[in-house]
């Protein structure tokens, strides 16, 4: 059994919102309130991963739940996010009944976004893994450029880092190595790589629609 202490803790004030998502709580042990029951850890970590250049324009996003249901809802949040964290010096926001962590690099800014009740170390291994992944990827060039031109790498990388909402990996040697077998494995027919592309060129197609 998970030891309580590592069950993610809900923010001030937000108990009953994470109440009213309709989780399990873990069983209250004797003598303990009801209040200070906390929500049982999901698979399903993250919300949205997003990357938007320095004018807050979308360069590379996907949802992973239904909380954004519509592309206008989506470029609406993103917007806000921006806003709120674009001039600041921390990595964490909380926003909406989010929890958002998020960094910098050059003209770029990436953001994981959790529920409100989520554990930020959980999704800051996410937020490093993408942008080390990225890193070597773009060998160091981690801007907007070089991003657009390796596009349908990048798509690769957050693929093989979250799956439907859940982390399938956090260290970003062993998802390098992923995208490389699948673009270079010779098992690959060059029919399955040009679907892995199009597949790639067809999300981005969507991200940029307004």
């Amino acid at each position: 059994m998970q030891r309580p202490e590592a069950w993610p803790r809900p923010h001030p004030g937000e108990g009953a919102a994470a109440a009213q998502a309709g989780g399990l709580a873990p069983p209250v042990r004797a003598g303990e309130p009801s209040g200070l029951r906390l929500q049982e850890p999901s698979l399903y970590t993250i919300k949205a991963v997003f990357i938007l250049d320095n004018d807050g324009r979308r360069l590379l996003a996907k949802y992973y739940d239904d909380t954004f249901p519509s592309m206008k809802e989506q470029m609406v949040f993103e917007k806000n996010v921006f806003n709120k964290t674009s001039r600041t010096e921390s990595e964490i926001a909380f926003f909406g009944g989010m929890t958002i962590v998020y960094k910098n690099s050059i003209d770029l800014f990436l953001y994981v976004v959790g529920s409100s009740y989520e554990n930020e170390l959980m999704l800051m291994s996410v937020l490093t893994c993408l942008f080390e992944s990225l890193n070597h990827m773009l060998r160091k060039n981690v801007e907007k450029r070089w991003l657009l031109e390796n596009m349908d790498g990048a798509f690769l990388v957050l693929d093989e880092i979250v799956d439907g909402g859940v982390i399938l990996e956090s260290d970003p040697q062993q998802v390098i190595q992923k995208v490389n077998f699948r673009a270079d494995d010779g098992g690959l027919t060059e029919q399955s790589v040009a679907q892995v592309l199009q597949s790639a060129k067809e999300q981005i197609k969507w991200s940029l629609l307004k």
